[in-house]
């Protein structure tokens, strides 16, 4: 099965700006411990603080899905649940 890439960006409301970056560098740590993550970013825009790129690839789509499944349950997905999301999925190949 073919790398999946995940790019894009998040838009998060003022009112869970703070969490959201309380949270981050657990979420980045806890996401490239990951079986099948081959990369991983999410940084915060200098221009817009509200607005975090995101880039991330993973071995296949089922470690992009378990990563997936994971966030959803996760800390980060309850601080980032009213974000905004504008991602671009592709598998490569």
């Amino acid at each position: 099965m073919p790398p999946i890439t995940l790019q894009g960006y998040i838009v998060v409301p003022e009112g869970d700006l703070n969490n959201v970056l309380e949270e981050l560098p657990n979420h980045i740590t806890l996401t490239r411990q990951e079986p099948g993550c081959q990369d991983f970013m999410v940084k915060q825009d200098l221009n817009n603080p509200k607005r975090f790129q995101v880039y991330e690839i993973f071995a296949d789509r089922k470690t992009f899905q378990a990563h997936q499944q994971r966030v959803s349950r996760s800390k980060w997905g309850r601080v980032t649940a009213n974000a905004e999301r504008h991602y671009d999925i592709q598998e490569i190949g």
